[in-house]
């Protein structure tokens, strides 16, 4: 059987409730840098914000039909590196995936959405993430967009009581602009 078709959009404050019970699921969580129990109202306020006149981030859902209407079934977002001049061509990387959607596109959509972002219309030059050594779903999808192993982040984060290793990994521009 054929997944549903998958659609790409951007994200707002409406897709609060999806987040929250995306990053929430125990079978994802463990993946995140997120905590357990957030709430609606802090991701309607972070969607809000990132949506805000002059932010260069941009956080995107893909969302597949269910039962006669449209569900979120994963999130993306690239972030800018902080305000300084120097870092404006770096952004960073995050992305999930509802349990039900996973290994069936839904990541690579997202990706593949991201990627002809950063690459024809954010002057995106660099984009990083940190992942978790064990995630070997997520490298490997990673790797498939062009991203690098670059170094391993030792102790990097506390997940269900302990220190975990992280892998930084980045993806340059295949082919930065230039003038003709």
């Amino acid at each position: 059987m054929d997944s549903p078709a998958i659609t790409i959009r951007r994200a707002g404050p409406r897709d609060a409730a999806a987040f929250v019970r995306i990053m929430g699921d125990m079978q994802v969580l463990p993946s995140l840098m997120q905590v357990p129990y957030q709430s609606e109202e802090r991701w309607q306020a972070l969607l809000a914000e990132a949506a805000a006149a002059g932010k260069r981030d941009i956080v995107l859902v893909a969302e597949r039909s269910v039962d006669r209407g449209m569900r979120v079934v994963g999130t993306a977002g690239l972030h800018p590196d902080g305000s300084g001049l120097r870092r404006h061509h770096v952004m960073h990387l995050g992305l999930t995936v509802a349990p039900e959607a996973q290994r069936q596109g839904v990541g690579r959509a997202l990706m593949q959405a991201l990627c002809d972002y950063a690459d024809r219309w954010a002057q995106v030059l660099r984009i990083e993430l940190a992942v978790y050594t064990d995630n070997e779903a997520a490298i490997g999808l990673y790797r498939q967009f062009g991203f690098e192993h670059e170094g391993t982040f030792r102790a990097y984060a506390l997940r269900d009581g302990r220190y975990v290793d992280a892998y930084a990994m980045a993806r340059l521009h295949p082919d930065p602009p230039r003038w003709a």
